[in-house]
């Protein structure tokens, strides 16, 4: 293995990649991808403005919630620059408004909401999958060295690429099999090596990690997949509410469903749980899908 793709080094870079550099004046500098050449990650984007927001909360106020939307399409080799407005910072709650762009063109907003820690009423009704454990399980990375030739030339960088967190999925993935499936997915997902004990770091690759598979879970109904060049998809909006404590380097189960799809776009729905079963954090997304119709 390289020693640029360790586990270590790819964690190590990951980190660094969502980190924000203050500019000032409530304004920051997310890092472009090294060597991006397609279009920005959506997670990443999430990721950032999520730390753009922190960096303005005090941090006994943890964020419990946000909500982004997707604008346009950024591109991965170009910095992002994040404004964050401090709209309140009341007793309890504080909450702030970000707008992340690239070249003065505006790319997402997004909303986050922050609580100081207090106690009250709990409940839980959201029993864990009874699914297969991680270690019974295919590595992806492996499953994607296999399909990669049958992907599309201009997307298998995106099946061979050394990635920083580590899935490992319960069913296959749309890009597996052409046959239809229930609009359902299992997946694993943890960081391949140990994170800093920051909880901002935690809560930014779990925001970050919210965006993969997510919205391939509405394709899986009609055994499409964008791979295969079937489909052409993007996110509209992202929502991601942090329930209980978690580590992202220690495995974490992401249960998507998808109840609806109509009109060019596709509504997903995500649950992720902790090893032990607790609910840490709970995702919605909408995106924009489109079967491709082959010309001539």
């Amino acid at each position: 293995m390289e020693e640029e793709h360790t586990p270590e080094r790819l964690v190590a870079g990951l980190v660094k990649l969502l980190e924000v550099k203050d500019q000032g004046e409530d304004q920051f500098l997310g890092r472009e991808k090294r060597g991006g050449i397609g279009r920005v990650f959506g997670g990443q984007v999430i990721a950032q403005a999520l730390h753009a927001a922190e960096l303005t909360v005090d941090p006994s106020r943890p964020a419990h919630s946000l909500h982004a939307y997707f604008l346009r399409g950024g591109s991965e080799g170009v910095e992002v620059d994040y404004k964050v407005e401090r709209d309140f910072d009341g007793g309890s709650f504080s909450n702030r408004r970000v707008v992340a762009s690239q070249q003065g063109r505006p790319i997402l907003n997004l909303t986050a909401s922050f609580q100081k820690h207090e106690e009250g009423l709990h409940h839980v009704d959201a029993e864990m999958p009874d699914v297969p454990p991680p270690e019974e399980l295919e590595a992806e990375v492996d499953v994607r060295r296999r399909y990669a030739e049958q992907a599309r030339p201009e997307v298998r960088h995106h099946f061979l690429e050394p990635r920083p967190v580590e899935m490992r999925a319960v069913e296959g993935r749309h890009w597996m099999n052409p046959a239809p499936a229930a609009p359902q997915s299992h997946s694993w997902f943890k960081t391949v090596a140990p994170l800093p004990d920051d909880p901002r770091v935690h809560r930014a690759i779990l925001a970050y990690a919210s965006d993969m598979s997510l919205l391939g879970t509405c394709a899986l109904p009609h055994g499409l997949s964008w791979a295969r060049g079937e489909v052409i998809s993007a996110s509209l909006d992202h929502a991601v509410w942090f329930h209980e404590p978690f580590r992202a380097d220690e495995w974490l189960l992401y249960a998507t469903d998808s109840p609806w799809s109509g009109y060019g776009r596709g509504f997903n729905r995500g649950r992720i749980f902790s090893r032990d079963g607790r609910l840490v954090a709970t995702v919605a997304q909408e995106g924009m899908i489109r079967k491709v119709v082959p010309k001539g």
